[in-house]
């Protein structure tokens, strides 16, 4: 394959490229609303139309007990490798939205100092639609330069930022039609636009609500305070208890199956650049906190976490209403490594979470969804083939790293299909996922569906 027949194509088609994405942000495909149940399906017969525009044959939305799957193959060969392409159409809500700069659906390009070619300001410009429409026209370029060296399908869901609960009956289901040799999967990031990296582990998922009740009605805080339980009281202390002064979780038996890492393993991740000035400049903190005794990169890559993602109970409108609340309300969310269970994760914190709390209130816990961690061999045939890509499009090889994030649904993929994920991301960390003002640099757009064909290419070498 003649890599400047990629770019020539790319070249002449990257205005194209670009506005086709940004009508596909256009629509808020937001799995976690209800009420955005047409916008999901809209979201879904974009994607068909795309996959069948590039190429793509037998292109299909197939139905499942929630939002569809998009499936498309283009079958060139049946003894040639095939390629398996994972990506999701939904994302995050948008809230808070006084805190965008500009509406969260309604695209707009700007430039940063990280990324001065210029950045898309749109929610899910970087998770998942930015980075999963770039193998639409990776793929597209490849048909259109007669460049295609295996067989390819493509599988986009509509459910991965609510855990992906049909998607794995789906997969059960269709094993025959996802049969493949590596699945390929863009939903993570880089270390930076000059540094490559490939993410070689993810961390797994389980995902809580809890509900704190105390008196059978919201009270007046001057007739009853200091009588009565106030819920919102009594569950911060219960929430600030799972940490000891060493940011270590309290919860019984909650490390004894995390994989220690050995001081070989700790030093060679240690070689990944990071500049922790950087790093505190980029959040405006004054100082990182996390367990005592791991680095940042360690903190957020093989050791487990557990945090509060929301909060909320009483009044919390404007101006004053002196009330003691009945009930109080959180979202927490644990992040697990190797060898931890997400559905015993979940037990022991609701164990845990139960015992802890005075008979004053009465306590509900309640497991949403989780996803179990991975670890991807860094020596496969698939791994290799993705640094070399990177490797030739980059002029460096890319790092491996261990990303902080899950994706609930690879370890499904290696228990159900048998094949191994390449977590191939061209996004940053600072690109605001799941925040307002989220983004992702034009040059990574571009960069990843000049890098994407390289990959096929090496794979089938």
């Amino acid at each position: 394959m003649e890599r400047n027949q990629i770019q020539t194509y790319l070249n002449s088609n990257k205005d194209r490229f670009l506005n086709e994405l940004l009508d596909l942000l256009k629509i808020p495909s937001i799995s976690a609303k209800p009420e955005h149940k047409p916008d999901m399906q809209k979201t879904a017969e974009a994607v068909k139309q795309r996959l069948t525009e590039a190429g793509a044959d037998n292109v299909e939305i197939c139905q499942t007990k929630g939002y569809p799957v998009v499936y498309g193959e283009k079958i060139i060969d049946p003894a040639k490798p095939t390629v398996v392409v994972y990506g999701h159409y939904d994302v995050q809500p948008a809230e808070p939205l006084d805190l965008w700069d500009s509406p969260p659906f309604e695209p707009v390009i700007k430039k940063t100092d990280i990324h001065p070619e210029g950045a898309i300001f749109a929610r899910g410009s970087c998770d998942d639609k930015g980075q999963m429409y770039m193998h639409v026209k990776a793929f597209e370029t490849m048909m259109k330069t007669n460049t295609l060296p295996c067989n390819v399908k493509f599988m986009i869901e509509g459910e991965e930022e609510v855990g992906s609960p049909s998607l794995g009956p789906w997969i059960i289901e269709n094993k025959e039609k996802l049969k493949g040799d590596i699945i390929l999967i863009s939903d993570t990031s880089i270390i930076a636009n000059d540094i490559p990296s490939i993410d070689a582990g993810l961390r797994g998922l389980a995902y809580m609500e809890v509900e704190v009740t105390g008196p059978n009605r919201d009270l007046h805080s001057g007739v009853y305070g200091g009588a009565v339980a106030n819920p919102i009281n009594i569950l911060c202390k219960m929430i600030a208890s799972c940490h000891d002064e060493n940011n270590h979780i309290t919860i019984p038996a909650f490390y004894d199956k995390v994989q220690e890492l050995s001081t070989e393993e700790r030093a060679e991740m240690a070689k990944a650049p990071f500049n922790l000035d950087d790093f505190k400049k980029d959040l405006n903190i004054a100082e990182e906190r996390g367990e005592k005794g791991y680095s940042t990169n360690e903190r957020t890559g093989i050791r487990p976490t557990l945090d509060v993602n929301g909060i909320w109970g009483g009044y919390t409108g404007e101006g004053a209403k002196t009330v003691l609340p009945s009930k109080a309300f959180a979202k927490i969310s644990m992040r697990l490594v190797p060898h931890q269970d997400s559905h015993e994760i979940s037990e022991l914190f609701k164990k845990h979470f139960e015992s802890i709390a005075p008979k004053s209130v009465t306590v509900k816990v309640t497991a949403h969804h989780g996803g179990e961690p991975v670890v991807v061999p860094t020596t496969s045939k698939g791994f290799l083939a993705a640094s070399k890509a990177m490797e030739e499009t980059y002029g460096k090889k890319p790092v491996p790293t261990r990303s902080g994030g899950s994706i609930p649904i690879v370890a499904l993929f290696k228990k159900e299909l048998g094949m191994d994920s390449i977590l191939f991301g061209f996004g940053l960390d600072s690109d605001a996922l799941h925040s307002p003002n989220e983004h992702y640099g034009i040059f990574n757009y571009y960069k990843g569906i000049e890098t994407i064909p390289l990959f096929y290419k090496y794979f089938t070498a």
